[in-house]
């Protein structure tokens, strides 16, 4: 955006510490849904002196149509392949398959696991859509709660999806800097794994003390002693993965299609239409309802199914644009800059720079993207004058990046949403488990530095 909200740097911050304020206030006190709770503060922001509200108008449109554009059909979808397994008994297929084959004390691990090789090939926010269902089918059947059972599969995949390419936001950071795309997957993929796990063991330690029960539509008895007449009533184990595994593959494959082949190739042609999150989706949607074959649900998953899914998203989509909308406000202000300079300023050790520009581009935008780009592109200029390599810059501002996963992060809103967790006890998960994450990953980073790898 051309135009700023304000170019008042005093103002603009105070309005960021006003809008968290009131957030909190909101829901705390008032116990203000969250819609609401964040919608008030944006708006009131604009009557603050010295704001330009034509720009303000501006900037709260687009970044509301931008996220919302790129993520609500993907919400949905992903909405109706959750109505799809929960009625038709894919969910439980696969928490089952999952305990048979890692054990039930180890299913955070799994999905731990699984979200650090999810994060490698699509947007975190596509990856926790498909894969809410299971994760809260999980829970129910290792009696636990989603704060044990998500937090380190939402924090794996910010990990990966911020520090390894071909993901967007490192990909932009090695072309700033010019780093050895090579190195980064290699030393970031080190880096990240260590993050994952420390986040993993997090939720294993604060996770049981934070309030966080599964969604109801997956309560009951448990899921691992449904008799045999209620198991031949389920999809097969490969049916049952079909409709989460296949669009992933496909969102893969589109990431790995474009990295590796020219733009004009055949093969990059197709995959960029199948691999597109609302294509792939879609099949998945389709294979989902293929599980449906008793007669009663036939006609329901094209009508209740697709309402019910329709329901579930709408506040989910809402809540999501509204903090694509924080962004853009927050981004027409010199808030960002006026902050990175100070600390570029401030003597902080060399591998420490991008690191905290990192950290001040995403907790201001929310963007995972662009804390890393942002600290990639203030910290190019001192990499003659301090030594720092490439790798090292794009790779540490990576990691600052990932901290903290908050109110203005639409993949926070995202995952809140999807896992039915009250803001106090996300903030606890996953706020805490991407600060766990990240630091973590930084240490590695840092340690790697120190050995002169990077």
């Amino acid at each position: 955006m051309d135009e700023a909200v304000t170019s008042n740097p005093v103002i603009a911050l105070s309005g960021f510490i006003a809008i968290i304020a009131l957030l909190f206030l909101f829901i705390t006190k008032f116990k203000w849904h969250v819609f609401l709770a964040l919608l008030v503060p944006i708006v009131l922001f604009a009557v603050l002196p010295g704001i330009n509200r034509e720009v303000f108008i501006d900037a709260f449109e687009t970044g509301f149509g931008d996220t919302v554009g790129g993520i609500a059909v993907v919400i949905v979808l992903g909405c109706m392949i959750a109505e799809a397994l929960k009625h038709t008994g894919g969910a439980e297929r696969i928490t089952m398959s999952m305990v048979s084959f890692v054990g039930r004390r180890r299913m955070p691990l799994a999905l731990t696991l699984a979200g650090f090789v999810i994060g490698l090939a699509i947007f975190s926010d596509v990856g926790y859509v498909v894969l809410n269902p299971l994760v809260h089918s999980a829970a129910v059947a290792a009696g636990t709660n989603m704060s044990v059972m998500a937090t380190g599969l939402v924090v794996s995949m910010q990990l990966t999806h911020a520090m390894v390419p071909p993901t967007p936001g490192p990909l932009a950071a090695i072309a700033v800097v010019g780093a050895d795309i090579g190195r980064v997957i290699l030393f970031g993929t080190i880096a990240t794994f260590i993050g994952a796990l420390a986040s993993y063991v997090y939720a294993r330690v604060v996770g049981p003390f934070v309030e966080s029960p599964p969604s109801e539509e997956f309560i009951g008895q448990s899921l691992l002693e449904a008799d045999e007449e209620s198991r031949a009533k389920m999809p097969s184990t490969v049916w049952a993965y079909a409709p989460i595994l296949i669009p992933l593959l496909l969102i893969a494959g589109q990431s790995v299609a474009s990295l590796s082949l020219p733009e004009e190739h055949f093969v990059n042609s197709v995959m960029t239409y199948l691999g597109w999150p609302v294509v792939a989706l879609g099949i998945g949607v389709l294979l989902a309802y293929r599980n449906a074959r008793a007669e009663e649900h036939r006609e329901e998953r094209t009508s209740n199914w697709v309402e019910e899914a329709l329901r579930v998203s709408a506040m989910i989509i809402v809540v999501t644009g509204l903090g694509g909308s924080l962004s853009e406000i927050l981004q027409a202000t010199p808030t960002v800059d006026q902050i990175a300079q100070a600390v570029a300023a401030s003597g902080v050790p060399v591998i420490f720079l991008p690191f905290v520009l990192g950290i001040i581009g995403n907790m201001i935008t929310g963007s995972t993207t662009v804390g890393v780009i942002a600290g990639a592109s203030l910290s190019a200029p001192l990499m003659a004058q301090t030594g720092l390599s490439p790798e090292a810059v794009v790779l540490a501002a990576a990691a600052g990046s990932v901290i903290i996963k908050y109110m203005n992060s639409s993949y926070f809103w995202v995952c809140t949403s999807l896992s039915r967790m009250p803001l106090r006890s996300a903030l606890i998960s996953y706020g805490g488990g991407t600060l766990v994450g990240g630091v973590f990953s930084m240490v590695a980073v840092f340690i790697l530095w120190l050995f002169g790898l990077i």
